[in-house]
């Protein structure tokens, strides 16, 4: 008894730092977050108060003239992102679906470390690609005048996302219950039926989330883009925009961040720039934990 007592203390003490460690680690991350948003904070509101709305909210960036529109930046990321994720989804969830419901387990142990080692590729060496291969062929099938265009930053960041997108929703599918699978077999439907009238649409908050995360990933990237969109501040209200230069707000950032003089209203406009970013990505993976939490919610409540 006297040995059992202090190794159950130990035991007890052991417990506690480890608790209080996964707690201190939890919290340092999201207060490194808020000090990320303080930090842009900082050097962005000033140009809030400084800038007129009519400037921010203007079509025309040219900082040399004191013009900070932000409108051609905000529509060119969300072009080029939204026709990313228009690529990729189908792909993705096809690629979910083969890798999960139909190809054989020897198959499978090979595909899903191949498209885990996708994810690590570097964006630059995606950049050198799109601008010695993707570009060129572009410009040489569709008859245009560059193959910098925002077509072929989607197809760069469609490929960048298909990681995310097909890692998540095969998740998703495997959270289906097998009784789903075996109910669609036994009232007589094929394997192919089942998988997409019956498997698919219970696994829907997960493939939705795999979508908002893979434009979350697609949204924020910088090189890239800024290496095969032609880096043109320009308004895409046009249908014949998907195939002309265009400007994302990563891109901007990364161009010029480097020239600017510090504290000038320049740099605090980029400031700004990333304050919107961050905005618009935090609002994207807040949904997408919506998304899950609800999921989860109903799960429990059945």
């Amino acid at each position: 008894m006297d040995q059992g007592l202090p190794n159950q203390q130990g035991l007890r003490w052991r417990e506690f730092f480890v608790e209080t460690f996964i707690r201190v680690m939890g919290f340092s991350t999201i207060a490194f977050v808020l000090l990320i948003f303080l930090f842009l904070l900082q050097g962005g509101l000033p140009a809030f108060a400084q800038v007129s709305w009519d400037n921010l909210l203007g079509t025309r960036w040219y900082p040399t003239f004191d013009l900070f529109g932000l409108l051609p930046l905000l529509l060119g990321s969300l072009l080029v992102t939204l026709l990313a994720v228009l690529i990729a989804l189908p792909l993705g969830v096809a690629t979910a679906v083969f890798v999960h419901e139909v190809a054989p387990s020897w198959a499978r142990e090979l595909l899903k470390p191949m498209i885990e080692v996708l994810a690590g590729i570097p964006s630059v060496v995606l950049g050198f690609l799109g601008i010695a291969l993707i570009a060129p062929l572009i410009r040489r099938v569709l008859h245009v005048p560059t193959g910098l265009t925002a077509f072929s930053g989607a197809l760069l960041l469609a490929y960048m996302s298909l990681p995310t997108i097909i890692s998540v929703a095969e998740d998703a599918l495997d959270a289906v219950p097998k009784s789903y699978r075996d109910a669609g077999l036994a009232m007589g439907a094929t394997q192919w039926q089942t998988i997409w009238r019956v498997v698919v649409p219970a696994a829907r908050s997960g493939i939705i989330t795999a979508v908002m995360l893979g434009m979350g990933r697609a949204i924020g990237e910088t090189m890239a883009v800024m290496m095969v969109t032609g880096n043109a501040a320009r308004m895409p209200l046009t249908w014949d925009s998907l195939f002309r230069p265009v400007r994302t707000m990563t891109a901007t950032i990364a161009a010029e961040m480097g020239e600017v003089a510090q504290g000038s209203l320049h740099y605090q406009v980029l400031f700004a720039i990333g304050i919107v970013l961050f905005l618009l990505t935090f609002l994207i993976n807040l949904t997408a934990a919506l998304t899950v939490f609800k999921k989860r919610r109903r799960g429990g409540l059945r």
